[in-house]
């Protein structure tokens, strides 16, 4: 994929954009001050139906005068309880608050588009809305969004979205057909026993001992409930319970993530997490109490889409495999057809090869260009029917 020497001098802008967002990094529904920057951004290239559902985050409705289909085009706007450890001259001024997920490199994409169609009345089609997603990384603005009638209201047809990767090279654009990222939930477990003193173990439950053949048993769930076909993990990464190291526990508490690719591989992961933990525990004479909280859908992308995609892309697009990480741009295409991408972003040279979440995550934003064009290519290749009528 080619991009455009007008897109190329975009760049010092989409430095100055991601840069001073860098420095706004915001938890989720606390996105004040990057709701304000983005808001006068947007105002100084001319916009005037910028929208707050919300308390942060913005929507920006463009009406054009050829017809054309409905778009959305998504950035999220939140950073992460991460302490940051690049070194960079902009790095996050506040301790344990970064933007480690890469959502200031696309906001900067989204605001390079807005500047493009601000710019490019004759490129506008049908309505085209740009969402400033607030509480990506939880508890899931993109629902909070849907929730206020937004797209009724607005008659939104297709979603688009993308997501910096250092999974790839720079240059890259990565995608495919269907399920690409997993859904995903969070499971708590406490199991219940009776306190007694270490050395008169028979006069309690041991709520640790039931825990820990509870955890031995969950584990058979991927290799022997589920199909060796079937993507799926489940991992418990947190244990707290306990009083001293002379005490019988009385409860014991564990938390871990799920995450699977159908919808029937998740719902029967639920049904027997809950089962082995109430059955193993009763054996010990415990109880156990299982909480589970479910998060993000699975990440769908729509063929069709996907199919445009390639052919904008050109060169430029592989064919990602399925990751289990999770994404709440999922909600949206319970809603509507969606589209979601990935931009490389890894430059072994400079040594920024850091994952997602990672206080090292860095990147140039010269390959968040890439992104742009593609969003701006996608805009005319899914209104192709309406140009050729």
């Amino acid at each position: 994929m080619e991009i455009s020497q007008e897109i190329l001098a975009y760049l010092p802008e989409i430095i100055r954009w991601r840069r001073d967002l860098h420095q706004l990094p915001e938890l989720g529904l606390e996105e004040f001050a990057t709701t304000a920057y983005l808001k006068k951004e947007l105002q100084a290239m001319g916009y005037t139906d910028i929208r707050q559902p919300l308390a942060t985050g913005l929507v920006v409705v463009i009406d054009a005068e050829k017809p054309g289909k409905t778009l959305a085009y998504r950035s999220d706007i939140d950073a992460l309880p991460v302490t940051e450890e690049t070194g960079a001259d902009f790095a996050s001024p506040i301790a344990g608050r970064m933007h480690a997920c890469g959502h200031d490199g696309h906001m900067a994409t989204l605001l390079g588009f807005a500047k493009y169609l601000a710019t490019h009345r004759k490129a506008r089609q049908g309505r085209i809305v740009l969402l400033f997603q607030p509480a990506e990384e939880g508890p899931g603005g993109a629902q909070l969004l849907i929730d206020t009638g937004l797209f009724t209201e607005l008659a939104i047809e297709e979603i688009i979205g993308l997501h910096v990767f250092p999974e790839f090279p720079e240059g890259v654009i990565a995608c495919r057909p269907g399920g690409m990222m997993a859904r995903n939930g969070e499971v708590t477990i406490t199991v219940t026993g009776r306190s007694a003193h270490g050395a008169q173990p028979q006069q309690g439950l041991d709520a640790l001992l039931a825990m820990s053949a509870v955890i031995q048993a969950l584990h058979t769930i991927i290799s022997r409930n589920l199909s060796p076909l079937e993507d799926a993990v489940l991992t418990f990464g947190k244990i707290y319970g306990g009083e001293a190291m002379n005490i019988i526990p009385g409860a014991v508490t564990i938390e871990g993530t799920m995450r699977a690719f159908s919808d029937e591989v998740y719902e029967r992961m639920v049904a027997r997490i809950e089962e082995i933990a109430k059955g193993v525990a009763a054996g010990y004479g415990c109880q156990a109490n299982v909480v589970f909280h479910h998060m993000y859908r699975v990440v769908d992308n729509h063929p069709p889409l996907v199919a445009k995609l390639m052919q904008v892309a050109g060169d430029s697009y592989v064919e990602t495999p399925p990751y289990l990480l999770a994404e709440d741009f999922s909600m949206y295409q319970q809603v509507v057809p969606g589209l979601f991408f990935f931009v490389g972003i890894r430059n072994q040279e400079k040594g920024w090869t850091a994952p997602l979440h990672s206080g090292q995550m860095q990147f140039d934003e010269k390959a968040l260009l890439a992104g742009l064009q593609c969003y701006i290519d996608l805009l005319e290749a899914l209104n192709e029917e309406e140009n050729n009528g």
